[in-house]
């Protein structure tokens, strides 16, 4: 409220400055009932010198036209003096005497000089003398119609002055009045800057004590990260403590584990060198034993070198003896070796004749079997590789029976004499049993066949057909490569 009040008495005494007066050139302070606004300011008149006026034209008579006939015209001021009455072109409006003057961009407080105290005379002659004296000098010319057209221009000159003055002096006190109001809005203005200005200050004020807030927040949580960082440094230093304790006690339980180490090294030590002389003596005592066996080795060699000079004589004669008894076994070294020959061959010859003897009877069997069996429906895998995939796995875990189970005791004496990888064909049923065991090739030791049968018919009964192998074949016959090194292969 206090503010408030301020404010409307600085602006009523701001609507109170007037401007202009007789003092030092500062505004005056007068009260508002004290000026008289219908006061007419003082005519302030500035004479110049008026632009050369034109000639007036006169326009003359028409003639009557002549036989050559265009029409003549007289330049205005040569007329004829008996021509009527010249008609006079109206004289060119003189442009108002206007002084210009620079509105200021931005009120500002500005106080117009007084006028001379010369102009209002010079002004008041000139309305009282003017005309007369212009008019006495235009009628001793000669000329009274265009002085009349000047005196009646120059008083509708001076009219328009006396307006134009008046408007300025009308402009002039809108602007003082404008000024005064832009003198009290800049007032108002000033106070809100100085409001805003306080309101600012308020508000850094405010801004400053939340800032120290948050410092002191800030500082509260560097104070606790602080406080956490010790505890952290604290703990650390208590692990590092204990880690050191631990270290020691390892260090120490080292040490006295080394110390152990060391005594049984000792102890080890001390036994060694109590072997040692054992050793020693022991071998003290077989050097005595050695020098006694020296000493009879001496007299043995004597003795045998006796005995060998005898021995020798009989060696000789023994030479000569094993001369003879060597060729003699050569000789029948050589006829053992043809008849070895001859009895492989006997043997190869007589397994040929089994085997011919035993197709013999597989087709004497098969003929003798039910007719079911002797039109089987047989396949054939000679390798490894087959269209129906079901055969061939059937066929891969057949090889794998006789490889994984140990029959290769049965033949590892046999396959230490030469022979040759036999190829055999196995004819195995649908219920898993063995028709046939054939040698496609043969290994040439009729014993390893036997071997090779025994170990096929040792793992009989094999599985039985996978159901879509059965409901294609009856018979399914395999063909093989037995090969023995530590074990049974089938290629």
């Amino acid at each position: 409220m206090p503010a408030l009040l301020v404010s409307l008495l600085l602006h009523a005494l701001l609507l109170s400055l007037t401007f202009g007066g007789e003092g030092l050139g500062l505004p005056g302070l007068t009260l508002p009932w004290q000026a008289r606004r219908a006061e007419v300011p003082d005519l302030r008149v500035v004479l110049v010198t008026p632009p050369p006026e034109p000639e007036p034209v006169v326009a003359p008579e028409p003639p009557t036209p002549a036989a050559g006939g265009a029409p003549s015209a007289e330049v205005a001021g040569e007329a004829p003096p008996a021509a009527p009455a010249p008609q006079v072109a109206p004289p060119a409006p003189l442009a108002p005497a206007v002084i210009a003057v620079d509105r200021p961009r931005e009120p500002t407080w500005s106080v117009p000089p007084a006028p001379p105290a010369s102009v209002p005379v010079i002004a008041a002659l000139a309305a009282a003398s003017g005309p007369q004296a212009e008019l006495t000098r235009l009628r001793e010319s000669g000329d009274a119609s265009r002085a009349a057209l000047d005196l009646e221009t120059r008083e509708r000159a001076a009219e328009l002055a006396q307006l134009d003055l008046a408007k300025r002096e009308t402009q002039q006190q809108a602007r003082q009045q404008t000024e005064r109001l832009a003198a009290a809005q800049a007032e108002a203005e000033r106070l809100e800057a100085a409001r805003l200005e306080a309101a600012r200050q308020e508000a850094i004020r405010k801004e400053a004590a939340r800032l120290e807030a948050v410092r002191a927040e800030a500082a509260k949580l560097d104070a606790e990260r602080q406080e956490a960082q010790r505890q952290a440094a604290a703990r650390q230093e208590a692990a590092r403590a204990e880690a050191v304790r631990l270290e020691t006690e390892r260090q120490e339980a080292v040490r006295r584990a080394a110390a152990q180490q060391e005594a049984v090294r000792q102890q080890a030590a001390q036994a060694e060198a109590a072997r040692a002389e054992a050793a020693r003596q022991e071998a003290a005592r077989q050097e005595a034993a050695r020098a006694e066996a020296v000493r009879q080795a001496n007299a043995r060699q004597e003795a045998a070198r006796q005995e060998a000079a005898r021995q020798d004589a009989a060696r000789q004669e023994a030479a000569r003896q094993d001369a003879a008894r060597a060729e003699a076994a050569r000789l029948a070294a050589a006829r053992a070796a043809e008849e070895l020959r001859e009895a492989r061959l006997r043997a190869i010859g007589q397994q040929l004749n089994e085997e011919a003897a035993r197709r013999d009877a597989a087709r004497q069997a098969q003929s003798s079997l039910p007719s079911s069996w002797s039109s089987a429906r047989r396949g054939r895998l000679f390798g490894r590789a087959d269209a129906n995939a079901e055969m061939v796995l059937y066929a891969e875990a057949w090889a794998r029976k006789i490889q994984l189970n140990p029959t290769f005791e049965q033949v590892r004496e046999l396959v230490r004499q030469p022979h040759t990888d036999p190829l055999v064909t196995v004819a195995l049923r649908s219920d898993g049993t063995v028709e046939s065991v054939s040698f496609f090739r043969s290994s040439g030791v009729p014993a390893i066949d036997d071997a090779i049968r025994r170990i096929v018919e040792s793992q009989a009964n094999y599985p039985a057909f996978p159901p879509a192998l059965a409901r294609e074949y009856d018979v399914i016959e395999i063909r093989r490569t037995w090969h023995f090194d530590t074990a049974v292969r089938l290629y």
